[in-house]
């Protein structure tokens, strides 16, 4: 039988300033470019 799912940590501190900081920053060229990779495989694979 599958093991339950446990809640995710919360961030705080530092962690939580670094991850808001990462967040309010538009994506770069190269997390755009990977996006369009994955969209492009997901479109190709059916299940």
């Amino acid at each position: 039988m599958a093991r339950p799912i446990e809640p995710t940590p919360t961030l705080k501190g530092e962690d939580a300033k670094a991850f808001l900081k990462k967040m309010s920053e538009p994506p770069s060229k190269k997390e755009l470019e990977a996006k369009k990779r994955l969209e492009s495989i997901k479109r190709s694979v059916y299940f």
